[in-house]
């Protein structure tokens, strides 16, 4: 197994290390640039919190429509059980109109053959 070493700065060509030209380099940002930084920072967090509330407000209203529908499918499905059952109903009773208004053809042919030995 290797054995991570401490890593050194590395020095650049004037025998300065890298680090301190980086925190140099940071301190000129933020003399330069710190008060833009500074409002960009503070805007990009009014942003955030903006887009955070917009999101939440957005979540709410996904869960008020999804309410909305699952209440909506309710209530379809139950008026469509309620319509096939009266549909159901409906049919029950033409069919049983149907077979008190129709002869049968074994009660007829019964009715022909006794109508025939009465005229025999």
């Amino acid at each position: 197994m290797k054995e991570k070493l401490p890593k050194e700065p590395k020095e650049n060509l004037n025998g300065q290390s890298t680090i301190d030209n980086n925190s140099k380099i940071d301190a000129i940002k933020e003399l330069i640039f710190g008060e833009n930084i500074q409002a960009y920072n503070s805007e990009f967090e009014s942003l955030k919190v903006d887009i955070a509330a917009q999101k939440e407000a957005l979540q709410n209203l996904i869960d008020d429509v999804r309410k909305e529908l699952l209440q909506s499918i309710d209530s379809l499905s139950t008026d469509v059980n309620i319509r096939i059952t009266d549909l159901e109903g409906t049919l029950n009773e033409k069919i049983e109109n149907l077979e008190d208004t129709k002869v049968s053809r074994t009660l007829l042919s019964d009715l022909f053959i006794k109508l025939g030995e009465k005229i025999k």
